[in-house]
């Protein structure tokens, strides 16, 4: 199952400036769409782009005392780097949290009957 938790920090300040502080801290600015209202967030980095590795994750995001399930609808990477600068986070239901896990195991599955025949996926 491809559902990663993360603890999501507020953000109050934006620009150029307060972002660049958050990645020297190790964190990555990121907004949650679907909630209501916009929620300005920081996500710790490294976990962030592990979860992001996994094709169909689902992301657990604690912020507050809620748990928000949500998908990822746009990265931005640095050119050059290729480091995370900043995510967008789209809430999902439950229903289709699941579905997102169970064509995850599907796409793992082709991928590794592929790489046993010694084709690429």
């Amino acid at each position: 199952m491809s559902q990663v938790r993360l603890v999501a920090e507020p953000r109050s300040d934006f620009g150029k400036g307060a972002a660049r502080r958050l990645r020297r801290a190790g964190q990555v600015p990121a907004v949650i769409y679907g909630a209501g209202e916009l929620l300005h967030v920081a996500l710790p980095g490294h976990e962030l782009t592990l979860a992001l590795t996994k094709p169909r994750v689902v992301l657990e995001v604690e912020f507050g005392g809620t748990v928000t399930l949500t998908k990822p609808r746009d990265i931005q990477r640095d050119v050059v780097s290729r480091q995370l600068e900043h995510v967008d986070l789209i809430v999902v239901t439950k229903a289709e949290a699941g579905d997102r896990a169970a064509e995850a195991v599907v796409i793992a599955d082709a991928e590794a009957v592929a790489e046993a025949e010694g084709n690429a996926f």
